[in-house]
């Protein structure tokens, strides 16, 4: 299929789009606006309207990777390190998010860092709303050697073979980002950093704060025992798996782009994330009720193939780490005024916050640690090592 397909697509269905002058990545960002506020392509059948959707979003990823990917350059085909290649040095990085989230606005000022501190001999370009594909698409990009950059988190990490790094992700485990940040920085982290990029070819370039999880549904939840068989959307990762069967819940999982079509259409009766995320997908207009569960805080890393990173020279690949931490840094100052923000504005469109609080929920998520599957995958004595980690004494 080429871009000729697509464009003939978009004009059966009522779109006007000049075929010079219309960058891919421009129709695909239009048209999930305009799937979000009309519930398909164009009036008449909402079903088909969202087939075309997502026909026409799988062509133009298709088209957009295919000139994309060509940018990476025959660097690491031949062998060639970025110092003696002589060519400027792309980095893609793309992430679920959508325009104007905090990781987004992060990620700009990661852009402009490494931009002006590389002297122009490093591009980077960025690729929100899940341009570059799913999470798992762009990371076995990554591990294929592709110059590209995602972000992932312990769970991920998991199930693609390091088992303990999951434990980020144990519910009710941390109580605020200060814990999480002994961990990043101990030695422990270092260890399954080095795991990763031997056993898996995942390079870890930077540690950001993602944000604390919470709920949204499209009916009230009331009690803990209201979640019992209802669809939550998941990530596709083991640990939030359970975090939500622990609940008593049903984890669906699905990737982020399709969440609020699933709303809409009852597919699934609510979803997880972080407030921001969750007022920047548009789910309030679908989902009315909010529950401040905070089931995990997600520290989340930022990822590049082992083979590309190690092609770069050690002041380029300084570069890309040490403007990513800063950016991080950046990311932090504005998250809690963003959650704060999202909260309020959600709360302006008609959404109910239900009176109940992690505490609520913490005697429910112990039955997470009981699971034979989790006990089954996480090294002996990994929870207290954890707990030493941040200076806990339960």
């Amino acid at each position: 299929m080429m871009m000729k397909d697509v464009y003939e697509i978009l004009k059966e269905k009522g779109m006007r789009v000049n075929v010079q002058n219309t960058c891919p990545n421009d129709i695909i960002r239009a048209l999930k606006t305009r799937k979000h506020k009309s519930g398909g392509l164009a009036a008449g059948n909402k079903n088909s309207g969202g087939e075309v959707m997502k026909k026409v979003l799988a062509l133009l990823v298709s088209c957009t990777l295919a000139v994309s990917l060509a940018g990476c350059g025959s660097q690491r085909d031949s062998g060639q390190t970025a110092e003696n290649s002589g060519k400027k040095v792309r980095i893609m990085i793309g992430y679920e998010n959508n325009p104007g989230e905090p990781i987004d606005l992060a990620c700009h000022e990661w852009k402009r860092l490494v931009e002006e501190k590389s002297g122009g001999t490093m591009r980077v370009d960025l690729y929100p709303s899940s341009q570059l594909g799913s999470k798992d698409n762009i990371i076995d990009q990554a591990v294929n050697g592709d110059c590209v950059v995602t972000l992932a988190n312990g769970p991920f990490f998991q199930d693609r073979g390091i088992q303990d790094f999951g434990v980020l992700f144990a519910p009710y485990l941390f109580e605020g980002w200060e814990d999480l940040d002994k961990v990043v920085n101990s030695d422990w982290f270092d260890g399954k950093a080095e795991e990763l990029e031997q056993n898996v070819g995942l390079k870890i370039l930077t540690t950001w704060r993602y944000g604390i999880r919470h709920t949204i549904t499209k009916k009230p939840v009331n009690a803990v025992s209201d979640l019992k068989g209802r669809k939550i959307r998941v990530p596709n990762q083991t640990i939030l798996i359970k975090v939500f069967e622990s609940l008593g819940a049903t984890p669906t999982p699905m990737a982020m782009s399709d969440i609020y079509t699933a709303l809409q259409q009852g597919t699934i009766d609510g979803a997880e994330n972080p407030l921001p995320v969750i007022l920047n997908g548009a789910y309030q207009e679908v989902a009315k009720n909010l529950v401040l569960d905070a089931h995990t805080y997600d520290m989340t890393c930022w990822i590049m193939g082992a083979d590309y990173f190690h092609t770069l020279t050690e002041q380029q690949q300084n570069i890309l780490m040490e403007c990513g931490d800063q950016a991080g840094v950046f990311n932090s100052q504005q998250l809690e005024k963003a959650d704060e923000e999202a909260l309020e504005a959600l709360k302006d469109a008609g959404v109910t916050v239900s009176e109940l609080t992690p505490e609520d929920f913490k005697a429910a998520g112990q039955a997470f640690y009981e699971d034979p599957q989790i006990k089954a995958m996480w090294s002996e004595g990994l929870i207290e090592e954890m707990k030493a980690i941040i200076g806990r004494q339960d």
